[in-house]
């Protein structure tokens, strides 16, 4: 198996890299201590193609692999968590169901604003009371001649108060739970709906999470993706795929923690000597730079298998749950190594282990991976 990235992987790869060492790396203290939304970096991201990296030119995006995005992903969350999960938003949650399930009219409508970073989205899945029993929401959309009108309120929405494309799963026939869904495309300047509490969170301060509040919002039928009912199947495919960002995310929280760990270990002397030289140390970074890799490993899988468009959703569980609690590790082994230094916030490892506690929660949170993986699993088993 050749692992080697082409020339356009490779280029992304550097590219994204001198983007984070350049734009992020030196603010990420400050985006996470102010909570300000980094609009000027999203600005420059878009400039560069990164807001709909795998939507075709055609459409404004930048025509690229998912391989290439999952490396961006890994590159742009080393800078800063924060911008990485606004990236992941637009492009997994919002991007990518409206290329896979949206007519050409719906694609010339949203994705030639959406790709190139004109406008930004958001995706409305979550609510008070449903989280991941996503057919157990209340939201409802009911038909009214040719509109739906919305009623209800989503949960935790990233990119909520800066977004205004909203890719919406709501009952359009409350009584078939989870057959009697659909997505909807919420235009916000069109068709207004309110953002409720803007939460004040542990980690990833600089992406907004939000209410979205929908009283009587009539949103036209022509915004429906899909068919009515096909809301779920639109819904579970669409966080398959982002699983494979915020796998990446968490692999590129990991690897700041790492290389700040390991800088520390070269500096800091102890006993007369770096501690990087004893034995305890050395067995913390070992491991970490052995999950990290392995991490990639499993989130370029996932990633080729979409590309390849082979079955992807158990690889895509499988990514996102190694990679998500192989971050919590390094982050706390990272905290280790810095002692004192590490649970202040004059040094990164206290933002980095915060920072990447989201990722084992959003986007399916880890016991629903394991639910995901292992019926998967057991399907493949069974005879034929």
């Amino acid at each position: 198996m050749d692992l080697a990235l082409s020339d356009t992987q490779q280029m992304i790869q550097d590219t994204a890299r001198q983007f984070a060492d350049a734009e992020l790396l030196p603010i990420a203290a400050k985006i996470d201590k102010t909570g300000e939304f980094p609009h000027g970096p999203i600005k420059k991201l878009a400039d560069l193609g990164f807001l709909g990296m795998c939507v075709p030119e055609a459409w404004g995006g930048a025509g690229l692999d998912v391989v290439s995005y999952a490396i961006a992903m890994e590159e742009i969350s080393r800078g800063c968590a924060s911008t990485g999960v606004i990236l992941s938003v637009n492009n997994s949650l919002v991007c990518d169901p409206i290329q896979r399930y949206g007519t050409d009219e719906q694609k010339g409508r949203f994705l030639t604003a959406l790709a190139p970073g004109k406008r930004l989205g958001c995706f409305a899945l979550s609510e008070p009371g449903s989280g991941s029993d996503a057919a157990g929401m209340r939201t409802t959309a009911l038909r009214d001649g040719d509109h739906y009108v919305v009623r209800g309120t989503k949960n935790w929405i990233t990119n909520g108060q800066e977004a205004d494309v909203c890719v919406l799963i709501c009952h359009t026939n409350p009584a078939e739970r989870h057959k009697g869904i659909s997505a909807l495309v919420v235009d916000r300047v069109e068709t207004p709906y309110g953002i409720g509490k803007v939460e004040d969170k542990l980690g990833i301060k600089g992406s907004s999470t939000t209410s979205l509040v929908f009283e009587d919002v009539r949103v036209p039928v022509a915004n429906r993706l899909g068919a009515e009912g096909e809301g779920f199947k639109v819904a579970m495919s669409t966080l398959d795929g982002g699983r494979i960002g915020i796998a990446a995310q968490a692999l590129g929280i990991a690897r700041i923690a790492f290389e700040e760990a390991l800088a520390y270990s070269r500096e800091r002397s102890a006993f007369g000597n770096p501690i990087g030289d004893f034995g305890a140390i050395q067995e913390m970074l070992a491991d970490m730079a052995t999950e990290i890799d392995a991490a990639r490993l499993l989130i370029w899988h996932a990633a080729a298998a979409k590309d390849a468009h082979q079955k992807y959703a158990k690889l895509s569980a499988m990514a996102k749950l190694y990679a998500s609690e192989m971050a919590a590790r390094v982050c706390t082994k990272a905290l280790q190594i810095h002692g004192g230094y590490g649970y202040v916030k004059d040094y990164g490892a206290e933002r980095h282990l915060r920072d990447a506690r989201i990722t084992e929660i959003y986007e399916g949170t880890s016991e629903i991976q394991r639910l995901v993986i292992a019926r998967a699993t057991l399907q493949e088993l069974a005879p034929a």
